[in-house]
């Protein structure tokens, strides 16, 4: 089902008044649940909409004329309204990017009364509730890659995982966001999840990168410890890490570097959203093939799936763009993640250890 974002959310006489739209222009206005208003798109999706509908008060014989103006821009978002009621003012105020990112997500709706395979569902869900299927990933996780290397390394790895999960998990909460917690999945990596959807391009940027980032901080302290004890472990846990997060940069979806090169790219317009996340799905093929990497080219059709509903639903995306200021900024932080963790691979690299040095060797090739 298609979303759109939630504009606006004030008190009208005593109940809510909800406004939903998009960046095409499409508006719709609730009260108390009740549809009152709508405006159709337009031809730049911005500017100002009036929405005009009456109110029968209890109080009251005759009903009451309620006006809603609001004035909106996207790049950089900005929302100014006014209410009022029978040309008495009510309300008025201002919106930003800020706000739009912490407000709070809408409730989920009620279930009916479920049948069979709703009752499937909630065993389903009370079954991840006792955390059980988050023990049994992570072991299946440790036994695999235990068959495939050592227990050492598969333990190695797991931290390297959870340490990269838990910097997404941090940004959802930084956003308010009520997370689901660390699923690691056997051969694929881990999954940090939410029940929550985001309003804007930004909360996508940031969630994406915090995980490298996070990675990032995790190699920088070992290697830290590593020259501190001279203990080649932390040395090859520094350089392991730092790869293995410089791979999920990679500007291919559904990667994180992906999904950063996706707000930035698509916050431009829709035509430079596309042609830069082609180029990156092109380029996530090629690594596939030389590589042999089957897994990564299921991932690839995912991601081919989800640029062509980036560009199909793009007037109509519920997420905010972001601004100059903001394509700028983000663009930058990829960078400097980047460098940095090529920067740790080749300092290692440098020490002269054939072992340390096989993370530069697979950059090279």
């Amino acid at each position: 089902m298609e979303r759109h974002v939630e504009l606006l959310n004030i008190e009208c006489l005593g109940k809510p008044l909800k406004l939903e739209g998009s960046l095409a222009g499409w508006q719709q206005l609730f009260w108390d649940g009740q549809l009152v208003s709508q405006k159709a798109a337009s031809s730049d999706g911005e500017g100002l909409k009036v929405h005009q509908f009456q109110l029968q008060s209890a109080n009251q014989h005759s009903p009451i004329e309620i006006r809603l103006e609001v004035d909106v821009r996207w790049q950089p978002f900005l929302l100014d309204y006014c209410l009022l009621a029978d040309e008495q003012l009510l309300a008025q105020g201002q919106r930003t990017e800020n706000d739009m990112a912490r407000q709070a997500p809408p409730p989920h709706a009620q279930a009916s009364k479920p049948g069979p395979l709703g009752l499937v569902s909630l065993l389903f869900k009370l079954f991840k509730s006792a955390k059980v299927i988050k023990v049994v990933l992570a072991g299946a996780s440790i036994a695999a890659y235990s068959w495939l290397f050592s227990f050492q390394f598969a333990l190695a790895l797991l931290v390297c995982l959870m340490f990269h999960e838990y910097g997404h998990i941090r940004a959802m909460q930084y956003f308010g966001m009520k997370t689901k917690g660390i699923y690691l999945i056997p051969f694929m990596g881990g999954l940090a999840l939410s029940d929550d959807k985001i309003n804007t391009r930004w909360q996508d940027v940031v969630i994406s990168l915090m995980g490298p980032f996070f990675g990032l901080l995790l190699s920088l302290l070992a290697l830290l410890i590593y020259h501190l004890t001279d203990n080649p472990f932390f040395a090859a846990l520094s350089g392991f890490n730092a790869l293995l997060n410089l791979f999920n940069l990679l500007p291919v979806l559904p990667l994180d570097g992906g999904h950063a090169l996706k707000s930035i790219s698509f916050s431009q317009n829709r035509f430079m959203g596309l042609a830069i996340c082609g180029a990156g799905l092109v380029l996530g093929v090629v690594l596939s093939y030389q590589l042999g990497l089957t897994l990564l080219g299921f991932l690839l059709a995912i991601g081919g799936l989800e640029i062509f509903m980036e560009w199909k639903q793009r007037l109509n995306s519920h997420l905010i763009p972001l601004d100059r200021y903001g394509q700028m900024v983000s663009a930058g932080w990829y960078l400097l993640t980047v460098a940095a963790l090529v920067g740790v691979i080749w300092h290692l690299a440098g020490s002269g250890d054939a072992m340390l040095g096989l993370p530069l060797q697979i950059l090279k090739s």
